[in-house]
């Protein structure tokens, strides 16, 4: 079972990108469970989306206690509690300017991949909710790194799937969103993580 926190700040597009990852796992074939968390002051606060995805029914009730991946749209949001889910094994990818080295610094032993989707996002004048250009990096880093032996049974989505789910729930700026999503994937391709660790790894 891959099991996925995506992690953000109201207003941003976290709980929203959990959705669309969760049609895109299930559009590739796979069963998927998502539910959201978060507080009464949703604007700025921290709100997050969980995923577990598995080739079988998942039979989980339970708030997801070790991620195999974890989706950050705010990088500030790592220094609080939210590295609990997480251990060395675990796959970060994280909005910011910042690179990989920053990272090898600031969380040492961290598996963390930087992607600057606030720039890709303005690129393409969708001001600051970066899902889109999130998702693509994020569904490219899952394929590309692994995410332990959960990746193995998971799979993770292609661009084409990423893509189609992505133009069927943007009513608005699709064509926008559609380039945003394209361009993190392949920003995501020249990118290496703070610690490296072999594919698929257990």
């Amino acid at each position: 079972m891959l099991q996925i926190v995506i992690q953000g700040r109201g207003g941003q597009g976290a709980q929203t990108a959990g959705h669309l990852l969760a049609a895109a796992f299930f559009a590739a074939g796979r069963e998927v469970q998502c539910f959201a968390s978060y507080g009464g002051a949703r604007r700025g606060t921290p709100v997050s989306a969980s995923l577990r995805v598995d080739e079988r029914p998942i039979r989980l009730r339970c708030d997801i206690e070790r991620a195999d991946a974890l989706l950050c749209f705010d990088a500030s949001l790592l220094a609080g509690p939210l590295l609990a889910c997480t251990d060395q094994r675990t796959l970060i990818v994280v909005n910011s300017a910042h690179d990989a080295a920053h990272f090898a610094l600031a969380l040492p032993g961290r598996r963390v991949l930087p992607v600057d989707a606030l720039a890709l996002t303005r690129r393409h004048g969708l001001g600051r909710i970066v899902n889109s250009a999130l998702l693509g990096a994020f569904g490219c880093a899952l394929g590309a790194l692994g995410v332990g032996s959960a990746a193995g049974a998971a799979g993770a989505p292609s661009l084409e799937v990423l893509e189609a789910v992505l133009g069927e729930g943007s009513p608005k700026l699709r064509d926008e969103n559609l380039a945003a999503c394209r361009d993190g994937w392949h920003l995501a391709r020249t990118l290496q993580p703070s610690q490296a660790l072999s594919p698929l790894s257990s």
